[in-house]
């Protein structure tokens, strides 16, 4: 991959093809849509809504890897009760930052992470969370699925969050044939309608916990359970 740009895309990553693809994609997203109605969004996507703030959406992105939502929430709202700004945040010791994000996962890395983004964007970057991949991603402890977040949820901008839940049902559907997610994220690019890239992240984060879960998925409450191959599914509901 050339700098922060999507790979290229290859052909084997679409066994279907674009066309059937991006035809596909076009009744699963409204299905899926249909199916988590009532669900509640991820909590990222709630900040995102209550404070239209890119540092809150990015700190609360970095603490909410392998954690669950009621504990984001939690540690985030510690945190930024203590310290609202970069400079605030930058302020603290690593140690401060990993007592209040307790008990996300590998807390102490992620204190780190935090305090170090937080040093760049308050001395280096004037206190502006960068609006751009390169900018993101130049950030400690900042990948591509943090960084589409920022850029979808903090700024608006169009881009592709592809995180486990994204990864494995779009190759369960047969969507796309990849192995690593930044794959994932370029076929999808390729062939998901552009109304849809902010969103399908989110449909598919609660999709993923709800219907489509990682073993045994609750297929026979599952919209496309007809057309689904159910790639790589060995048993289901």
């Amino acid at each position: 991959m050339a700098g922060s740009a999507m790979l290229e895309v290859k052909a084997r990553w679409l066994p279907l093809g674009r066309r059937r693809a991006t035809a596909l994609l076009r009744r699963v997203v409204p299905a899926v849509r249909k199916a988590v109605e009532g669900a509640r969004s991820p909590y990222v996507t709630e900040i995102a809504g209550r404070t239209r703030s890119p540092l809150r959406v990015l700190v609360s992105t970095v603490i909410s890897a392998r954690t669950r939502d009621a504990v984001t929430d939690a540690a985030s709202e510690r945190l930024f009760a203590r310290a609202s700004t970069a400079r605030e945040i930058a302020a603290l010791s690593e140690r401060s930052i990993a007592a209040l994000i307790y008990p996300a996962g590998f807390y102490r890395t992620k204190a780190r992470s935090i305090r170090g983004l937080s040093r760049a964007i308050a001395f280096d970057l004037g206190g502006r969370v960068p609006d751009t991949m390169e900018g993101l991603l130049a950030l400690p402890g900042v990948g591509r699925k943090t960084a589409n977040l920022v850029l979808t949820l903090g700024f608006g901008k169009p881009g592709i969050c592809v995180d486990t839940h994204v990864h494995r049902i779009s190759n369960r559907l047969g969507v796309v044939r990849t192995a690593r997610p930044v794959e994932t994220e370029a076929a999808l690019g390729a062939a998901l309608p552009r109304e849809h890239w902010i969103e399908i992240n989110d449909l598919f984060v609660m999709f993923g916990q709800t219907v489509c879960v990682p073993v045994s998925p609750r297929c026979s409450a599952c919209p496309l359970a007809r057309s689904c191959p159910r790639v790589g599914v060995k048993r289901s509901r």
